[in-house]
């Protein structure tokens, strides 16, 4: 069965967890720019954590459903009704064969996803549905989707939804950062020093964190180009290329960093003074062109404990707490 694009959006496209694996070919992995609520809305509808969802970004589309499915939207806060009603986020949704599922306006953060029981059911490429623009490589064509696109869906769960307690996770997720804490001002994110930071002037860690840095317009899904504070470097700028972590702060000439995200490159010759923590990459996914961040260096021990609770959130939501 298929569900259809009656509006496509400012860009959606389809994500599952990403192409892992093939780096050393110099494939980039792809995958959900927040890979928590990619994980979450599957984890709602009873999909397994490998299904595909779609990722919607600033402004959401209009799907036609052509059978009954279950649906869950996470993320982003947006106005979404099906057939005229409101629907509410982080739920399991009900949707009939010719009912209308429709994103309004954007309220807070810039990507939401949507799982529909099942999945989204495109071919894998190298072993992923997770949809690389830049390359035309796997989801839809490999594109962003477009108004009367056909989806094809996966088989249904025997019991779609039937994990979801939407009070019992918002109870598990109260020390679990899920959107940027104050919408008037800069998104605190956490990093880790390196891994190269002896390739900076004594300083620039606390050039870092000194003060906001702002999302320029030419950034992407591969990176967020950043204005804020320079950062100097001890010499070149330039390092023998190396492999670029998802977070790594990448510091060109110019002083300025830039984030990398999830259709990074696999390697890179610019020093990275830091990376931020994993538990904080969802954070850093809610924010696009205009928002501000500030970097904080945090330990290890805090870097994964705070993983470790999210990872635990996402346990009681699909029932394995």
């Amino acid at each position: 069965m298929i569900v259809r694009v009656k509006k496509a959006g400012v860009l959606t496209t389809v994500q599952d967890r990403g192409r892992w694996g093939y780096q050393a070919l110099g494939v980039p992995v792809a995958g959900p720019m927040d890979s928590y609520s990619h994980r979450l809305a599957n984890a709602i509808v009873g999909n397994d954590e490998r299904a595909a969802t779609l990722e919607v970004t600033l402004a959401g589309p209009a799907l036609e459903f052509a059978d009954d499915r279950c649906v869950a939207v996470t993320g982003a806060e947006f106005e979404v009704s099906l057939d005229g009603r409101a629907i509410s986020a982080n739920s399991p949704v009900r949707v009939a064969a010719g009912e209308r599922l429709v994103f309004g306006r954007r309220i807070r953060g810039a990507r939401a996803y949507i799982a529909i029981s099942g999945g989204i059911d495109t071919p894998p490429v190298l072993g992923s549905r997770a949809t690389h623009v830049p390359s035309a490589m796997g989801g839809f064509n490999g594109r962003a989707l477009k108004s009367g696109d056909d989806l094809p869906l996966g088989r249904r769960p025997a019991e779609a939804g039937r994990y979801v307690q939407p009070a019992r996770h918002a109870q598990s997720s109260r020390r679990v950062r899920l959107q940027p804490d104050d919408i008037h001002g800069p998104t605190i994110l956490r990093v880790l020093p390196g891994p190269q930071l002896d390739r900076f002037a004594a300083r620039a860690m606390d050039a870092l964190q000194s003060a906001p840095y702002r999302i320029e317009t030419d950034s992407n899904r591969m990176g967020y180009r950043l204005a804020g504070p320079r950062l100097e470097h001890a010499g070149d700028a330039q390092v023998t290329s190396d492999a670029t972590p998802l977070g790594a702060l990448q510091v060109p000439a110019s002083g300025q960093p830039i984030l990398l995200m999830a259709d990074r490159q696999t390697t890179g010759g610019y020093a990275k003074i830091a990376t931020m923590i994993s538990a904080d990459v969802c954070l850093a996914a809610q924010l696009g062109p205009g928002d501000e961040m500030r970097f904080v260096v945090c330990s290890a021990r805090e870097a994964l404990a705070a993983l470790i609770a999210q990872e635990q959130s996402l346990m009681a939501v699909a029932g394995r707490s």
